[in-house]
């Protein structure tokens, strides 16, 4: 495997950064993850687009361009023929000294990994997954925007530790005014009627790239789709439950804290737009040629 680092390809076991990044010491950076589809990357403007946006929230100045960025990602996809695979793009803060001052790093770090994920198993996707809800509350929105991308996961990781201590693979995290944020990594969806619901950003949940095309394609299926505040009782009471995200992609929730969603199995609508989403990614996305 090549990796991308500050504009050469390397061999994996020559893709090195400091140990005083601060990336690693503080997890000081932003990152995107990005799909590849039958040869194309999924929707990588939107992605390179959210990365810009979340490193200015930071401060974070990155030396090269937009378009240079998603050559970058597309060049690496290329050296590792990955035709359909999974996109790990980082920017750290770059090297500085032991103290928090993020000023000192006068150098980003661009990496860029094509690789594979496989997030849930398979057969969950089918069967649909059972989540239950963390005690770790979302951080506030004026402590860590969930809108900034950022390399400090630590609050998603707690909430994940709790999901793997309690037999699940998932958890919904609330905010802290008890609504429903979003899960460890993927966004919240709830259906009622024809009505599709997800929490507002405001509510703690990251603006996800995938999230948006669902809720594109859910429009065009003829549903309501809105953005909108929910409770536990909102998604207990769903016809149908489902996450969504880039590495996630839509995936079926049946059971909630012990309460069977809908009656149990994943419903017509997530397969539905299921059917959709991966439909759309047989024929958009920038070519990696």
């Amino acid at each position: 495997m090549n990796i991308y680092i500050n504009g050469k390809l390397v061999p994996e076991k020559d893709a090195k950064i400091s140990v005083f990044d601060h990336g690693l010491l503080y997890g000081d950076g932003v990152f995107e993850g990005i799909r590849a589809y039958h040869g194309r990357v999924f929707m990588l403007e939107a992605h390179i687009d959210r990365l810009y946006r979340s490193a200015q929230a930071i401060a974070l100045r990155i030396p090269i361009g937009k378009a240079a960025m998603a050559a970058a990602v597309v060049k690496t996809c290329k050296a590792n023929g990955t035709r359909d695979g999974y996109v790990r793009l980082v920017v750290t803060r770059g090297v500085g000294s032991l103290g928090l001052n993020p000023y000192q790093c006068k150098t980003p770090q661009i990496i860029v990994i094509a690789a594979k994920i496989q997030l849930y198993p398979g057969a969950l996707y089918e069967q649909g997954l059972r989540v239950v809800t963390a005690g770790t509350p979302r951080n506030h929105n004026e402590s860590v925007s969930p809108n900034i991308k950022s390399l400090n996961y630590l609050n998603n990781i707690m909430a994940k530790i709790e999901a793997i201590n309690a037999g699940v693979l998932e958890v919904i995290m609330l905010n802290p005014q008890g609504f429903v944020a979003e899960a460890s990594g993927d966004n919240v969806f709830a259906l009622s009627g024809r009505e599709l619901s997800t929490p507002p950003v405001s509510c703690g949940a990251l603006e996800g790239i995938t999230r948006n095309v669902v809720i594109r394609l859910a429009a065009q299926a003829g549903l309501d789709v809105r953005e909108k505040i929910l409770t536990r009782y909102d998604l207990y009471n769903a016809d149908e439950l489902f996450l969504t995200g880039t590495a996630a992609e839509i995936i079926g929730v049946v059971d909630m804290d012990r309460r069977t969603i809908g009656n149990g199995k994943v419903g017509p609508v997530t397969r539905d737009l299921t059917r959709r989403f991966r439909a759309l990614t047989q024929t958009e996305g920038a070519p990696i040629g």
